[in-house]
């Protein structure tokens, strides 16, 4: 009996000092939500609300807007209606996104005026192979095709905008684009490109199998074949008059070139691949403004932790830079805008595992002290938060877990979920939709 006094007397302890740590921190939350001034946070309610955003944007010429996870409806259809007003009102004319080249390029050809791969976006973005499909093929996505191609319609050919992927994946795919590109204007060069992807054959469109062998012997290396590859393609696209078919044709280029490195590196240092990786999208970037013109302005989607600073997370310690590190340090302070997003809870579609079938999955209710938490305490319940003023309030600048879920997704192991973040050098503003629903595939 008095054993099982002791322990009641010490689980009543634990007790009540989890319930005096909560008390604390939810007066530390209601003194940070007490001090966002009045001007830096508006409900979101309907397109209309985001003139405050597009007014705090101002002249920039890289938008970048995040997400919270690649399965979340709403993340989808509120950067929808930003890209809309940002192209109608200030006259962006790209949209870049993290997405294989060529599978975004046949989007980029139907929103143009092209049915040579579907007679609708939804039947051009159904013809997306590499899991996760879902990414791109969805409503919100197809919905946005449709108005982007209504929209190029009435824009003279050198103003039509543009929709191009970022990412560094698509290997084989971006290597038989080459292909069938300089089989009609180059054969020399095409049976250059031939002997390249020839170096592949033996791992079967195995990217993991390929690195395998090349780190166990650099003799089943390609990326010789693929440099020099590339050093031709660059020679060809240099000598004559620039255009988007020359384009695609580099583009493709430079993703075997870097997938390859991705790969190889994967195996041995993950910090380095993702280098990799965000700097071959920050070059695709850098590459889309080159091509169409000084003046271009570009709006990027990419998941939060690819656009929101890497300077403010936990990621520049393990060595990582991102795309929106990049891009800031590449350009002056008013050309660039990042905008994060998130939610308290709800539901997302992702996966239990990679490459298993997807799943509409439940999001619990963000973990205490998390930003996402402050946010569900502060009225409107939907909202847009200017982050610029809270960077004078020292309150604001401490580092606090964000919610980031990827295409993998277990709902019961939240711990690993959260990157430490300075929410106010991380991004410029917030979006913060406080329960959230599943994307609809096609």
């Amino acid at each position: 009996m008095l054993k099982f006094n002791y322990l009641w007397s010490i689980l009543l302890l634990v007790t009540i000092f989890s319930c005096k740590q909560q008390e604390d921190l939810s007066e530390s939350e209601n003194n940070l939500i007490n001090q966002v001034p009045a001007g830096a946070i508006t409900a979101l309610e309907s397109a209309d609300d985001l003139d405050i955003l597009l007014n705090d944007i101002g002249d920039a010429r890289y938008v970048l807007l995040g997400e919270a996870s690649h399965g979340t409806a709403e993340y989808y259809s509120w950067r929808a209606e930003i890209s809309r007003r940002l192209i109608q009102e200030k006259g962006f004319t790209i949209i870049a996104v993290e997405g294989d080249w060529p599978d975004m390029y046949r989007l980029n050809q139907y929103i143009k005026g092209s049915n040579a791969y579907g007679s609708s976006a939804a039947a051009v973005l159904r013809q997306q192979e590499r899991w996760p499909t879902w990414m791109w093929a969805n409503e919100e996505v197809a919905a946005l095709g449709e108005w982007l191609r209504n929209y190029n319609q009435n824009q003279p050919a050198d103003e039509q905008l543009g929709f191009y992927g970022l990412d560094v994946y698509s290997l084989w795919d971006s290597l038989e684009e080459v292909i069938a590109y300089l089989d009609t204007r180059d054969p020399a060069a095409a049976q250059q490109a031939r002997e390249a992807l020839a170096c592949f054959a033996p791992y079967n469109e195995d990217e993991w199998a390929y690195a395998q062998a090349a780190a166990t012997n650099n003799e089943n290396s390609c990326a010789d074949e693929l440099a020099a590859l590339l050093a031709r393609v660059q020679q060809e696209v240099s000598a004559s008059a620039g255009n988007e078919a020359q384009l695609n044709l580099q583009q493709n280029t430079l993703v075997a070139v870097n997938a390859e490195r991705y790969y190889t590196t994967a195996l041995q240092n993950d910090a380095a691949s993702w280098n990799i990786r965000d700097r071959h999208m920050t070059e695709t970037i850098n590459n889309l403004i080159d091509y169409h013109g000084s003046s271009a302005k570009i709006i990027v989607w990419e998941h939060n932790t690819h656009v929101g600073d890497a300077r403010a997370t936990d990621m520049a310690s393990a060595g990582m830079v991102n795309v929106g590190q990049l891009v800031r340090e590449q350009h002056s302070e008013e050309e660039v805008y990042i905008v994060g997003f998130g939610s308290y809870q709800g539901t997302v579609l992702a996966a239990p595992r990679w490459g298993a079938a997807v799943q509409t999955m439940q999001v619990p209710a963000a973990r205490a002290n998390s930003w996402e938490a402050i946010m569900h305490s502060m009225a409107p319940s939907d909202k847009i938060l200017l982050l610029e003023e809270l960077r004078e309030n020292s309150a604001f600048m401490s580092e606090r877990g964000h919610r980031a879920i990827g295409v993998v997704y277990n709902p019961e192991q939240e711990q690993g979920n959260y990157v430490p973040s300075i929410l106010p050098e991380r991004y410029d503003a917030f979006l913060f939709i406080d329960r959230t629903t599943a994307v609809e595939p096609l």
